[in-house]
């Protein structure tokens, strides 16, 4: 007998960190922006972009790059999709300034990384992200990922943060299930896979869904994945996770920026190449993920006009 769950998802179940479209001359382009955006959500069914992170490219962009973007994506989807914005730095004042600059510019809500490199401890981290939660209105998803940042946000720590009304969600990269569930189990936190290829193992300790790289391309069959699970078809999700394995950790082959953006161009939609210090991918990287795709079934050329 299939058993249902129901979990929260303040943000909906799939969410995709956008890449940032440029063109000839480096400079963001807009009008791509637009149309990968309505890709996304139109025919990838992604209930929310995440807009200026990483895979966005945000250590190379501008504040004002950063606002236009914001808006040509609400422009494009925002009565048919959320708009999260990625402000998080590794400074609580710059961050505070990104916030409001996202609400000027019409985001839904903001994504918040723990401040990298300085490494600061449990305390700061806590005075940090409430310190942004206060300077404007908007929930907020944390983003844990002490890989890159140098410090994950521990389990108490979370437990603290969970209490304030605009810390919704978690965007974990942590890849601690045990830690997850505990948190999960203790607070009303909705947790987000940040690592597409644990999204099911997730999804089974009360995960939400994911906010995935590789969903530029598995949108629609990762939503399926999610959606197969939380109705109790166990054994759908699973071989949609087998499926797409391939593709969910083919694009971190390298920095997830290069591969997406390989693909994308590969597919037909060109977004352009990548500022300094990122480089393009190599040819044998492009062909290992386009021969994941293709073994997905994934291939097809992409219509984004």
């Amino acid at each position: 007998m299939r058993m249902s769950v129901e979990v929260p998802a303040p943000f909906g179940r799939l969410l995709t960190a956008m890449v940032t479209p440029f063109d000839a001359q480096l400079r963001v382009d807009l009008a791509q922006t637009a149309r990968l955006a309505a890709y996304l959500v139109d025919e990838q069914g992604c209930d929310t972009l995440v807009l200026n992170g990483t895979t966005g490219e945000a250590p190379t962009t501008t504040d004002s790059e950063k606002s236009e973007i914001v808006r040509a994506v609400v422009d494009a989807v925002g009565d048919r999709a959320q708009v999260m914005a990625g402000v998080g730095t590794f400074s609580t004042e710059h961050t505070q300034t990104l916030a409001k600059n996202a609400v000027a510019a019409g985001a839904d809500s903001l994504l918040v990384v723990t401040p990298y490199y300085s490494r600061p401890p449990q305390e700061a981290l806590e005075q940090h992200f409430l310190s942004v939660a206060e300077a404007t209105e908007l929930p907020i998803m944390l983003y844990d990922i002490p890989h890159r940042s140098g410090v994950p946000i521990e389990a108490n720590t979370l437990r603290t943060l969970s209490r304030h009304p605009r810390i919704l969600a978690v965007k974990d990269a942590k890849l601690d299930l045990a830690e997850a569930s505990g948190v999960m189990a203790s607070t009303e936190l909705a947790y987000y896979s940040g690592d597409d290829v644990m999204t099911l193992p997730l999804l089974a300790v009360g995960g939400s869904g994911v906010v995935g790289t590789s969903t530029h391309f598995t949108g629609a069959l990762a939503k399926q994945m999610i959606q197969s699970f939380l109705t109790g078809d166990a054994g759908d999700a699973l071989e949609m996770h087998r499926r797409l394995s391939p593709v969910f950790t083919g694009v971190f082959a390298t920095q997830g920026c290069t591969m997406v953006k390989a693909g994308l161009t590969a597919l037909g939609l060109d977004v352009g190449g990548l500022r300094a210090p990122m480089i393009e991918a190599s040819a044998d990287q492009r062909e290992d993920l386009l021969s994941a795709l293709r073994g997905a079934g994934l291939d097809a050329p992409i219509d984004a006009a």
